[in-house]
């Protein structure tokens, strides 16, 4: 799945004022680590997130805001400095360079690192770093249900699959239970994912399909508003105006057809009057195998992902 590029705007995170001789963020933090190192299992953090990357911040700030945890419940590790620094002021979570802190998390870990370095992440967690009933969640792309079940013995997992706009709290996640996992588990992994999207169960077999369709989604649509766009400066308009009446047109159209529940033939069939300019559209497009491609597209992905699971 290759993933938009998109810029995370993160909200504004009230910060608590400093009053005179209050320790800073950063002394905070490095007590809080000493802390953690001194007193082992005996701290009550709820939530621990395994990397703080764009993926993670989304839901980081979306939790914050929302007020699903408060700040001081939640602990991130993140291996560079200048993004706990960052993840830090911006949400005032406890930060750390420590999995094994995260991983102490008494409700929910989540994993949002990337694959290629989950085996490293999970042999360096002894059984001591973690609590037997917590909640683990994995966007782990391609990383099966056998493979982290088995990091985690005994533990509930979920694998979900979320999107990018997630990062705008407009996407949609796809999430598959563990054996292990109850319904209890389920509603609590609802509640936070929730927070950036909509979300779906699916049996873990669907997941490939899943990535194929919503998770590289994204990049087909990105590619059709840039060919709408291109198709506007062919016919004369300025590229500015062009890229505006494209986006919203995307945008209008799938809202009208969720908000309204019909069929996207339905709405085609509204729009194109006989002998008029969308069928001579819609024309080249069949012509050209427009929808063909689109179908091939989320089946090359599809596969493309069992090849990847495969390998994990």
């Amino acid at each position: 799945m290759k993933c938009l590029n998109l810029s995370l705007h993160a909200p504004h995170v009230p910060q608590p004022q400093l009053l005179h001789g209050q320790p800073s963020q950063s002394e905070r933090l490095n007590n809080w680590v000493q802390g953690s190192l001194t007193l082992g299992t005996d701290l009550s953090t709820k939530f621990g997130m395994i990397g703080g990357g764009m993926m993670g911040e989304a839901l980081l700030s979306r939790l914050v805001v929302e007020q699903v945890y408060l700040p001081d419940d939640m602990v991130v590790s993140e291996p560079q400095v200048k993004r706990q620094e960052f993840l830090a002021q911006q949400y005032g979570v406890q930060v750390t360079g420590e999995n094994r802190l995260a991983a102490n998390a008494i409700e929910v870990l989540f994993l949002a690192i990337k694959p290629q370095v989950f085996e490293q992440v999970a042999v360096s967690l002894s059984a001591h770093d973690r609590h037997p009933a917590t909640l683990v969640i994995s966007i782990l792309a391609g990383t099966p249900l056998k493979t982290l079940e088995s990091a985690f013995p005994g533990q509930p997992v979920i694998r979900a699959m979320p999107n990018t706009p997630a990062a705008v709290g407009a996407g949609i996640t796809a999430i598959a239970a563990g054996q292990h996992a109850q319904a209890h588990h389920l509603e609590l992994a609802r509640r936070i994912l929730e927070t950036v999207g909509e979300v779906v169960e699916v049996p873990e077999s669907m997941m490939d399909a899943v990535t194929g369709l919503s998770g590289s989604g994204p990049g087909y649509v990105a590619l059709m508003i840039e060919a709408l766009a291109d198709g506007g400066v062919a016919a004369g308009l300025p590229r500015a105006i062009a890229m505006k009446l494209a986006l919203q047109t995307v945008r209008g159209t799938a809202q009208l057809l969720q908000e309204e529940g019909i069929h996207p033939g339905e709405l085609k069939d509204r729009v194109t009057s006989p002998g008029g300019t969308t069928i001579a559209g819609i024309a080249a497009l069949e012509k050209s195998g427009f929808r063909s491609a689109v179908i091939e597209a989320v089946r090359a992905a599809w596969m493309r992902s069992k090849e990847l699971g495969q390998k994990s």
